[in-house]
């Protein structure tokens, strides 16, 4: 009897510890890079394209997204309201830190290159050649200028 209580507590931990330590996603989806549907970044200066992994980006929870900027392009300094995870899957991103994009204040992220851009935390990047990153947040993902004029205009 003791040893059937043991083992029913053992498998009932297992489960709690389970339930808490893997939680469960809503589906399972996967994606392989042909289905990407790349859309224009309205927040973006024009060029930039995004494809949308998991979303949606303007509502609350998990994001995760691909940017493919094109060859010479900026973005001026701005910050994001929620932390932001960002891996360069092709190309190089030069990301700086500040209120201003200066290209001489960057750090190269090659393809395979990892940043985390806390929330609020000012940043600007560029590029040479064309570069696709992933980002991860938590959702709504809000970009925000620091200085307003920089903001793209709406049509």
């Amino acid at each position: 009897m003791r040893q059937k209580i043991a083992s029913l507590y053992f498998a009932f931990t297992l489960l709690l510890i389970g339930g808490i330590a893997w939680p469960q996603s809503e589906s399972h989806k996967m994606v392989n890079p042909d289905e990407l549907k790349w859309q224009d970044v309205p927040s973006l200066p024009p060029g930039a394209k995004v494809a949308v992994l998991e979303g949606p980006l303007d509502g609350k929870g998990p994001i995760a997204f691909r940017i493919k900027l094109p060859a010479n392009y900026d973005i001026p300094a701005h910050w994001h309201p929620t932390t932001e995870h960002v891996t360069v899957l092709s190309g190089t991103l030069n990301l700086g830190l500040g209120d201003k994009l200066d290209k001489n204040k960057t750090s190269p992220l090659p393809a395979g290159g990892f940043a985390i851009m806390p929330a609020k935390m000012h940043h600007f990047a560029w590029t040479k050649e064309e570069t696709v990153l992933q980002v991860h947040a938590a959702g709504p993902w809000k970009f925000n200028y620091v200085n307003p004029a920089d903001a793209p205009k709406k049509k």
